[in-house]
This record gives structure tokens, sequence and C-alpha cells, in this order.
């Protein structure tokens, strides 16, 4: 009989930690393999969006690729895809998720220069 109740108290235990287990975004808003409605929205505009594309530090030392569907991929140095994660870009202003969870931000300041983390970076 105490068996069966430590049994029992293990299996609420692991479905009481299971219950509070995190999930990442993309899978939160997944559905059956589909991805929401609210992000496909997004990645079709980011896919029109004009700041699509390669930005680069005048020295060559920090680069983000922003790509089309809404995640970027940023090199730093030698150590290419040192960051990813996903970005969504309100007017000028650019707002970064790392997968990680490190978030960080920046504003475009004409068409071809990007401030961001105290750095300049131009469309390449």
């Amino acid at each position: 009989m105490q068996n069966i109740a430590l049994r029992s108290v293990l299996h609420f235990c692991a479905a009481a930690a299971l219950a509070g287990t995190a999930i990442s975004p993309a899978a939160a808003d997944s559905v059956g393999g589909r991805q929401s409605t609210r992000q496909q929205a997004s990645e079709n505009t980011m896919q029109q969006h004009p700041y699509v594309g390669m930005w680069v530090t005048d020295d060559g030392r920090v680069r983000h690729q922003l790509l089309p569907n809404g995640r970027y991929d940023e090199a730093g140095g030698k150590r290419e895809s040192a960051y990813r994660g996903r970005y969504e870009v309100t007017g000028t202003h650019i707002e970064y998720w790392d997968d990680t969870g490190f978030t960080a931000d920046g504003n475009f300041v004409d068409d071809n220069t990007l401030h961001h983390g105290g750095m300049v970076l131009r469309r390449k």
C-alpha cells in the first residue's frame, strides 16, 4: 500500500513539473505543425520589408543578415552565426529576440544605415 501511495505522489510531481515546463514561442504559435495566423502575417510582411538583407559595420566585424521570414543571423569577427533569433520592425525601429533569450533593439536612421548597440551598420 505504501508503494502505491509513493508511486501516486511521484506521478503527481512529474505531472506538475511537466505542466510548468516552458515552451518556445515558435512552439506556442504552432498548432498541429501549422504556423499561427499572426506569425504567418508577420513573416509575409517581413518578406516584403525594405530592410531585409545584409547589414555590416564599416570594419566588417559585425554582420546582421535580416532574413525575409522574420529571423536574423548575426556573425561577429570570424564567428559565423554567433547569434540567431527573430526580429520585428515597426516603422524605423527594430527589436531582436535571440534564441537564447537575449533582447536588443536598434533604429534605421535612413534606408542604408542601422544604429544598433552602439554600432553603425550599413546595408551591404
